[in-house]
């Protein structure tokens, strides 16, 4: 099989966005990182909230899916950082550059 793991989270700022995609690809946690600026609506508090954020999309390989999660959760800003992940079957070429991106 050829899995990759994706992995979205969400930033404040897009500078704050950018250094964390460095470090990721710095750390060899990620093969490529994308960033998207995006408008979120959500519930906090019990108020509804609409903020301008910056979308992270990780592509990694799925056995440094652990280490991103610790990672996320020491860098984000947020309370309760926004950290989702699933497992993909890619193309045969791409899944070879993920991998051979370490």
């Amino acid at each position: 099989m050829r899995e990759i793991i994706l992995l979205i989270t969400t930033e404040s700022d897009e500078k704050k966005a950018i250094d964390i995609a460095k470090l990721l690809i710095e750390r060899n946690l990620a093969a490529c990182v994308s960033l998207k600026n995006i408008i979120s609506f959500y519930k906090w508090e019990n108020e509804i909230e609409e903020t301008r954020e910056v979308e992270i999309i990780i592509k990694s390989k799925p056995e440094l899916k652990d280490d991103l999660i610790v990672f996320l959760k020491e860098k984000s800003s947020y309370d309760v950082p926004q950290i989702i992940f699933k497992k993909f079957e890619s193309e045969k070429k791409y899944f070879e550059w993920v991998t051979e991106s370490f």
